[in-house]
């Protein structure tokens, strides 16, 4: 006899659970072992934040003053600032259909052993961003998220302590797909609009997304933002397959190519065109960027980008 809808629905359930949990401690257990102290040595200063407004005294910093207040006052005034207790940490998840691709696996620890896992690059984000709520979590700082994909999907405003960021873990991993195109550029533009501390940011995304360079240059100005590029093997070099017909995740267009030598070369050198872009952009902005693929284990690579920020301080 099968099972009731509302059966199935309770085993759907279930298994969510399961696999929400399971990845909550095998991003707990990346914290311990690897990202905590690396994380806490990056993040471990807590930056400057306007307190008031004061009257100028002989030996003050120039820069301070408030021209602002000091003009409709008539007297000159100086900001004052006092130091930042905790960090605001926002995770930026692309949600969008491109990142719906996944052909690869990779080999991940687990407690009983070695696990291979396909995952999809938005799997592969939801992992990261656990990763890092955790981290921040740990080291007492408040930690938020947003989804986003052709618009904002999600957005859950930084807080502190253990169960808000399990609330954001389960979010990030529970995340639905979110339209095309990918709009990044309207993602950091909505940020600009609602986070008015300074914050760590970290865009998860496989960043096939138009026009975004000035949306991210305002954003550095404010927040220190980090890109983690998230790709697919697959997607970055072709095999020799006879005829396929490839969709555009992002478009829906469907199109019937021969995938031979020549075009072969001629996909390579797009792709490879496509990141010398994409590296250009980061370089140009100043913005630490680090790769994730499907087809490797994602916990090197992010505790590699820490130990390269190791010494840097908001």
């Amino acid at each position: 006899m099968g099972m009731t809808e509302e059966q199935k629905k309770e085993l759907r359930l279930k298994e969510r659970l399961a696999r929400v949990r399971r990845i909550e401690i095998t991003a707990q257990r990346l914290v311990n072992e690897q990202l905590s102290g690396r994380y806490h040595s990056v993040f471990k200063g807590r930056g400057m934040s306007f307190d008031e407004v004061r009257p100028y005294t002989p030996g003050d910093e120039p820069r301070t003053i408030d021209w602002n207040v000091s003009a409709r006052t008539g007297e000159v005034f100086v900001k004052r600032f006092t130091e930042e207790r905790e960090l605001n940490v926002l995770i930026l998840a692309d949600a969008s259909l491109s990142m719906d691709f996944g052909l690869s696996a990779a080999d991940f620890r687990t407690g009983g052993g070695i696990v291979k896992e396909e995952l999809t690059k938005q799997g592969l984000a939801a992992q990261i961003g656990a990763a890092i709520a955790l981290s921040a979590q740990r080291n007492n700082d408040r930690v938020g998220l947003l989804v986003f994909g052709a618009d904002v999907q999600t957005f859950i405003p930084p807080k502190k302590g253990r169960q808000h960021a399990l609330r954001v873990i389960r979010e990030i991993l529970e995340m639905r797909y979110a339209g095309a195109p990918t709009d990044l550029a309207g993602a950091l533009s909505y940020m600009g609009r609602i986070m008015k501390r300074r914050a760590a940011v970290f865009i998860l995304s496989d960043f096939l997304s138009a026009d975004f360079e000035e949306r991210l240059r305002v954003s550095t100005r404010r927040h220190d933002v980090h890109g983690f590029v998230i790709r697919d093997p697959i997607e970055q070099e072709l095999f020799p397959a006879g005829v396929l017909t490839m969709q555009d995740l992002e478009t829906g267009e469907l199109k019937a190519v021969h995938t031979g030598r020549q075009f072969l070369e001629r996909y390579r050198k797009t792709k490879q065109e496509e990141d010398l872009a994409l590296e250009q952009v980061f370089k140009r902005l100043k913005v630490p960027y680090t790769r994730f693929s499907t087809g490797a284990a994602y916990d090197r690579p992010l505790a590699g980008h820490f130990a390269r920020l190791k010494g840097k301080t908001l």
